[in-house]
């Protein structure tokens, strides 16, 4: 026999709320209104969403002249519960707690069915499955409760898995949207259990990213509900390997390819089941008084038209909770009138509603992604927040709506698929394509908020595409605009798609580029090099050159950052004539700062000074100083690489002084580092302040790479101040971080100065083995410039041991540096 779950405080008071509302005989609008109350705060405190202030508790208890009293400590209790675990990564916490404070567990399991009815025999053969072989698989046709029972076994299984409750939705038969693919899925499950991106390998395949998800999950006890899988290959890459996690799916259909993993079939309730659920649903009166009782051929009829389906159960039993009344018989005709179980009774939900929220309604299913948030919906229908706000609490009530969290909404899947038969019956394609429009307007324009709240790169132009919504999320600091974009990203991925399908060429043209700074903060290339390269197609059929001199600019940025240097290089020059041609100083300035920096690593000394001074011009006449600090920045580096450690200085502290384009934006962190090596053998003491400080702000700002820069520098200016054992742990340090990234082209910025460490501290084997994969990656790469140092160093190194060897390396290095400092 299966244990029922304790009910929580709050469900147990609205269940006396409840109560209450049948004593009294009025529907929820009438009681809101006999009370003082709002309909939608009254719907929610019957439904246990929130817990009502105590006057509203004293007011209906009033209304039928009973005692509030008793009810006093329940609602204390109600009020004050424990608190609930975080709806997001230990990645990244929410933005009002402090970053030194580790998030509680990860649990994301779906609010669990509050009057989850039967099933006692599916429930004892789920659980002792998990038990058994740790892996259950649910199927059944669509709306018979896989997804409630999953959710149901999964919350029972809370305590015993404590380390993680994962839910994800795998998407196999959502209406107008591809089933998630295994990489994307791995991808989320992966970061629900806080794995930083960094970490995940970005080449190699799914294979590679599910051995990391294993790995990372055998070190836990943790149970991951895999809602609507497709087939046995979607699912068969997320499975726990060794360890103690346990895994439950869903699935419409048998996932026969699994044969290690035992199958649950769920069929339809019984009949006694579905009565006991439309009753307890629809709030209905036990005994021979209720209207179930009163009219039990009536009540068959609902059974049948819903086909003992939990769903459509629910959705029919809503109708009755909110229409006192209507007698069964109303309902049934009302049914009658539907042409099939589900689109019966979404049907007759529906046309309870008012013109206008019908209309959301449809139009709700046109949205890409998995969930919407209600500026969304105030985006698609067009009409203000906080009606968008109250429609979607009447479309809640009516069961039309889900909310697994807080501010975020959803459509079942049935529900998605008669919203879009609704809307192609009911809506022109005109207005469905604007519609449609309106979404992705929306997002451009959310996005452009938030990538200007966490400025990281140059400022891009304002948004172009589209019109702006009537409404955009409000974004008080960087970490609430990260918090979003994490929130936010499959549907941005979904958003960016519909774009590329509707050929809606400028949102495809700008939403990448809103999305840099995100993607330079935890992503890897890879992903953004794919968004660009459709960004540049849609540029070209535009025809507009400002835009294709952006696409072609950010592709080659894209590229450059992937270790594609050609490609880089060949994406700046196609660039080069479009941006001279349009006039504007700062995509000129971001294009030529850009080219400096890839004419530097393929080893010309002389070119780059000169773009640096360049940029440093064109970003000041743009009214960009802190973009124009940069550039005087990189001048500074590109100086301090050619041994004019005082030049290098004095460039560096300009940059440091620069005016600010916003207060509290923090300075260059590359000056910071260039002055801290620079005078790292003189000011020993300054020169640690200031990489330290450069080091703080890569951590504050999380981007991995510049920590792992910041480090890799950290450890040049001990060595240059003979602090050989401090140098080799910040060298480590950085390399440790690297390794993480799975980029291991960025190893050729580091890999000389790590060398150089090894062998002026006795490391000979290390610093060999160091200055040779930098001889491997180089060449492969571009890097002329290091490549160069590289023989140099092993030159220095076998001096004493190989002399004809180290000959060889020094001809070779001073080969590399004639072939770069001579004029073309």
């Amino acid at each position: 026999m299966v244990v029922q779950q304790r009910a929580y405080p709050q469900d147990e008071l609205a269940a006396r709320l409840r109560a209450i509302q049948e004593l009294s005989g009025r529907g929820v609008r009438a009681l809101a209104r006999d009370t003082g109350l709002s309909s939608s705060s009254l719907s929610r405190y019957l439904n246990g969403q929130t817990v009502p202030p105590w006057p509203a508790v004293l007011e209906l208890c009033r209304l039928v002249k009973r005692d509030p009293r008793p009810l006093r400590p329940l609602w204390e209790r109600a009020n004050n519960p424990l608190p609930a675990p975080p709806k997001t990564s230990r990645q990244v916490a929410p933005p009002q707690l402090p970053a030194d404070v580790p998030a509680p567990p990860r649990n994301d399991l779906p609010r669990d069915v509050p009057d989850f009815t039967g099933r006692e025999q599916a429930m004892a053969e789920v659980l002792g499955a998990v038990r058994t072989h740790r892996v259950v698989a649910i199927d059944g046709m669509a709306g018979v409760g896989k997804s409630s029972l999953a959710v149901h076994a999964a919350h029972q299984l809370a305590a015993e898995f404590p380390d993680a409750q994962l839910y994800l939705d795998l998407h196999g038969f959502t209406d107008g949207r591809s089933p998630l693919d295994p990489d994307a899925a791995v991808r989320a499950l992966l970061a629900a259990l806080g794995v930083p991106s960094e970490r995940v390998p970005q080449d190699g395949g799914v294979e590679l990213r599910a051995a990391c998800w294993r790995s990372e999950l055998a070190r836990l006890r943790a149970v991951i509900v895999l809602d609507n899988a497709a087939d046995a290959a979607q699912v068969s890459q997320l499975l726990p390997g060794a360890g103690a996690s346990v895994a439950i799916i869903t699935s419409r259909n048998r996932l026969l390819e699994l044969d290690e993993v035992p199958p649950v079939t769920l069929d339809v309730l019984s009949v006694e089941e579905s009565a006991e659920l439309l009753a307890r649903a629809s709030g209905d009166a036990r005994g021979p008084d209720g209207r179930l009782a009163r009219e039990p051929e009536q009540a068959a009829e609902v059974l049948r038209l819903c086909g003992n389906l939990p769903l459509a159960l629910r959705l029919a039993a809503a109708r009755l909770r909110h229409r006192p009344g209507w007698s069964v018989g109303i309902l049934v005709e009302r049914m009658a009138e539907g042409a099939t179980e589900f689109d019966t009774a979404f049907g007759m939900s529906v046309r309870q509603l008012d013109r206008d929220r019908r209309r959301l309604f449809r139009l709700l299913g046109l949205v890409p992604g998995s969930t919407f948030t209600d500026h969304v919906a105030a985006a698609v229908a067009d009409i203000p927040l906080r009606v968008a706000r109250d429609m979607l609490e009447d479309l809640l009530d009516a069961h039309l709506v889900e909310q697994p969290a807080e501010g975020r909404y959803r459509l079942h899947d049935l529900v998605r698929r008669h919203a879009r038969q609704a809307g192609a019956e009911h809506d022109t394609a005109a207005d469905r394509g604007r519609a449609l429009r309106r979404i992705l307007d929306y997002y451009v324009h959310a996005a452009a908020a938030a990538d200007t709240a966490m400025p990281f790169l140059p400022p891009t132009r304002p948004v172009s595409a589209g019109a702006a919504p009537k409404a955009v999320p409000h974004f008080p600091n960087r970490d609430a605009a990260f918090f979003w974009f994490v929130s936010e990203y499959t549907n941005l991925m979904a958003v960016f798609d519909t774009a590329v399908e509707l050929g809606a060429n400028e949102h495809v043209c700008e939403l990448p580029r809103f999305l840099r700074t995100f993607f330079a903060r935890r992503c890897g290339t890879t992903h953004l090099n794919a968004l660009f390269e459709q960004s540049l197609s849609a540029a070209q059929q535009l025809g507009d050159p400002r835009r294709l001199a952006e696409a072609h600019s950010d592709l080659g940025f894209a590229r450059y950052n992937a270790g594609r240097m050609a490609e880089a290089a060949a994406a700046y020059a196609a660039a080069a004539a479009l941006v001279a041609e349009a006039g504007d100083p700062l995509p000129r300035a971001e294009l030529t700062m850009r080219c400096a920096q890839l004419r530097w690593d393929e080893g010309d000394v002389t070119e780059p000074l000169e773009l640096f001074r360049q940029a440093h011009d064109l970003y000041a006449r743009g009214g960009c100083p802190m973009s124009a600090a940069d550039a005087l920045a990189g001048e500074a580096w590109a100086t301090l690489q050619l041994g004019k450690r005082t030049e290098a200085a004095n460039l560096a502290r300009r940059a440091l002084t620069a005016p600010a384009d916003e207060p509290g934006r923090p300075p260059s962190l590359l000056a910071q580092i260039t002055l801290g090596v620079a005078i790292a053998p003189d000011e020993p003491v300054a020169a640690l302040e200031y990489l330290d400080s450069a080091l703080a702000l890569a951590r504050a700002d999380g981007h991995k790479h510049n920590e792992a820069w910041c480090l890799n520098c950290r450890g040049v200016a001990l060595r240059e101040m003979g602090r050989y054992d401090a140098a080799l742990d910040s060298h480590r340090a950085a390399f440790a971080l690297l390794d993480d990234l799975f980029e291991p082209h960025w190893k050729i910025h580091f890999l000389n100065g790590y060398a150089e460490t090894c062998r002026l501290a006795g490391l000979s084997g290390d610093a060999l083995r160091l200055y040779n994969e930098t001889l491997d990656l180089a060449p492969r790469l571009g890097y002329r410039f290091e490549q160069a140092r590289a023989n140099q160093g092993i030159a220095d190194l076998l001096d004493d041991t190989d002399p004809a060897a180290a000959r060889g390396h020094r001809a070779a290095a001073d080969a590399l540096t004639t072939e770069i400092t001579s004029p073309a």
